[in-house]
């Protein structure tokens, strides 16, 4: 994969005037995530404090084992939190209930899988707007048409996921996530099913959207090369975090990992 390829588009990204005030889409303020009891207890999250600013890429790394997946969980409202804060914009998603999240993750958070969770009896489109058809929203159809075309799923409509490429099935999922113009999209190894080619068209595009459609993008990747597309790459050990990179290249990024011992210290 490389950093500089962008993903080819066949519409135009919209363009904006004047660069919108630095703003946080999410912020995670002592948040810590325990698993079990007594001799069980994990603390898989320890009193992380983090902000992902909107219209910014962030990758998040680590050992396995280190919080990581778990952050974005917490971060998106897929899991519960210990203690600690965790903010999508100004709303505090401990003051939710189960209602409450379900509506907000439809309508401000999207989601970029590893294993692409489409629908195997739904064709492409029916799968991208699938979240909207169950919060009853009507998409933007100016905007999905740009999505659709930016994506090069126009051709692909009407086909079910059994009858598409791996690459394509991404795209779908891509598509569905960015359909409902969420405030912030939580990607966990999104590259992780796809080949080379299509994982670095995948991650160009997701690039491309920070600046061109003010996206927020929060990703987590074991990849040192997925990692290089992020404008800053945030590093977890043992729950917490230890680092930060910006403007980070591939063998940067390696080079940081591999300076952590199993206990997440740096040499």
């Amino acid at each position: 994969m490389s950093r500089s390829a962008p993903f080819p588009t066949s519409a135009p990204f919209p363009t904006s005037g004047a660069a919108a005030p630095v703003a946080v889409a999410a912020r995670a303020t002592e948040l810590s995530k325990v698993y079990g009891q007594g001799e069980t207890r994990v603390v898989a999250l320890d009193a992380v404090s983090v902000e992902f600013r909107r219209a910014e890429f962030t990758a998040i790394m680590g050992p396995s084992g280190s919080g990581k997946s778990t952050l974005m969980h917490c971060m998106a409202g897929l899991d519960s939190l210990s203690s600690g804060s965790a903010r999508i914009g100004d709303v505090e998603l401990a003051s939710l209930n189960d209602r409450e999240l379900t509506r907000l993750r439809r309508g401000r958070v999207g989601f970029v899988f590893q294993a692409f969770n489409l629908l195997p009896t739904l064709n492409a489109i029916e799968n991208i707007t699938l979240p909207m058809d169950i919060a009853g929203r009507r998409p933007d159809q100016a905007w999905l048409d740009q999505i659709v075309a930016t994506m090069g799923l126009s051709a692909r409509l009407t086909h079910r996921p059994s009858q598409l490429s791996g690459g394509q099935q991404q795209r779908v999922a891509v598509a569905r996530a960015l359909a409902s113009q969420p405030e912030i999209i939580f990607a966990d190894e999104p590259t992780g099913n796809l080949d080379s080619r299509s994982g670095a068209e995948l991650l160009g595009f997701l690039q491309e959207s920070v600046p061109a459609l003010r996206q927020t993008v929060v990703m987590v990747t074991h990849d040192p090369v997925a990692a290089s597309y992020a404008d800053r790459v945030i590093f977890l050990a043992d729950g917490r975090i230890v680092d930060e990179l910006r403007g980070p290249s591939a063998d940067a990024v390696l080079d940081r990992m591999k300076a952590f011992d199993s206990k997440g210290r740096t040499n």
